[in-house]
């Protein structure tokens, strides 16, 4: 008796095994979303507007201030949606003709629609991992020095005072404070490779960063004029106890603040007089830096000499000189004409009784992206 009970659980039991659901499987995971930006450049600048944009379904414009930006010149705008090469934007904005669309350093294609003047297509690849990733997109610079492995990595930001956006839309212009910082650029390119400290940082693996300032970039808030003579041990700009001074102009383009952060102790803060020491990881000295009175940079290597950029009329977006311990070396002139894209710089040899060395920088006017580079005997 006892035996049938047991032998009728057994059945029973592997009846309601046999008929049991299935476990359900676990559901696939949802991929992240992918980003990507771009820019409505208007063929003739006016007042700042917003056009009506469409995306195909499961797209979205992101929202915010930093994000759907309109200026004088253009309008941009980030995507969000499924990864995709090839996802069609259409653009309608009444009174208003799109001349060009760029989306990141290229310019896509445009598709005008008959009958409907103020109408465009473009396809905008959506690849990103984030905004911030696609920055590229609002940037306009030119990358003179691009590999850090050379000891220098230095890029020159194009502003353009019909793209300004953000912060620089309740202030003056700064046009000599953009100029003056490619004037000090120049000059610390010169200085730097003549010192030898750029080939000092190149057998270290380390390099040095030479940057502006830009006025269209509302994910980068990068203000108030300023430029950067920047060192970083390692080949990346996350190189650990990298130093990364941030020197302030005035509207003459007088150097006078310095506040120089050093990855992983915050920000110091020197004035004219205080001198700014750089150093490696291994605490050797690097370079010394040091704002002048007159608002110029002394730039003192270890072993000297000391190289002073100063400003003969103390306007340092007209010209600025550079002397080799106190003795007159170099003078830097440039000018940088944005609207149609094209850098100028002009480099006088005081010990020389040559022709000016001219270089003439070419670039796509709403990308930055050098074209041609060629040097001109004046």
């Amino acid at each position: 008796m006892m035996l049938r009970r047991c032998g009728a659980m057994l059945l029973a039991a592997a009846a309601v095994l046999a008929f049991a659901a299935p476990a359900a499987a676990a559901p696939d995971p949802v991929p992240p979303p992918s980003y990507a930006g771009f820019r409505l450049v208007k063929a003739i600048p006016g007042e700042p507007g917003t056009p009506r944009i469409t995306l195909p379904v499961g797209y979205e414009l992101v929202a915010g201030a930093a994000t759907q930006v309109a200026s004088r010149a253009e309008f941009y705008s980030f995507v969000r949606g499924p990864r995709s090469e090839a996802v069609t934007v259409t653009v309608d904005w009444p009174g208003t003709w799109v001349g060009s669309v760029v989306a990141s350093d290229t310019r896509p294609a445009i598709r005008r629609h008959a009958g409907a003047p103020y109408r465009i297509s473009f396809t905008l690849p959506v690849t990103w991992s984030s905004v911030n990733a696609n920055q590229a997109t609002v940037q306009v610079w030119s990358m003179l020095s691009p590999d850090t492995s050379s000891g220098l990595h230095w890029r020159i930001e194009h502003n353009d005072p019909d793209r300004v956006a953000g912060p620089w839309t309740g202030v003056d212009w700064p046009a000599a404070q953009a100029g003056a910082v490619i004037n000090y650029m120049i000059a610390s390119e010169a200085v730097l490779r003549d010192s030898g400290l750029v080939a000092e940082a190149r057998r270290k693996g380390h390099f040095f960063s030479l940057m502006g300032f830009e006025t269209n970039n509302v994910l980068h808030p990068d203000n108030p004029p300023h430029w950067h003579l920047a060192y970083y041990p390692g080949l990346t700009y996350s190189a650990p106890r990298a130093h990364v001074p941030h020197f302030w102009v005035d509207a003459q383009g007088r150097t006078f603040y310095n506040g120089m952060d050093i990855q992983g102790q915050g920000r110091s803060r020197f004035y004219a007089g205080d001198p700014a020491q750089i150093h490696d990881p291994e605490n050797n000295l690097v370079v010394t830096l040091t704002i002048r009175a007159d608002g110029g940079l002394d730039v003192d290597p270890p072993a000297g000499p000391r190289y002073s950029i100063t400003a003969p009329d103390g306007n340092f977006a007209h010209q600025v000189d550079v002397s080799r311990d106190g003795v007159p070396w170099r003078s830097v002139v440039s000018r940088d004409h944005v609207k149609i894209g094209v850098l100028v710089s002009q480099v006088k040899e005081h010990q020389s009784a040559g022709p000016h060395r001219t270089t003439v920088y070419q670039y796509d006017a709403l990308t930055g992206v050098l074209n041609n580079t060629w040097p001109t005997p004046n």
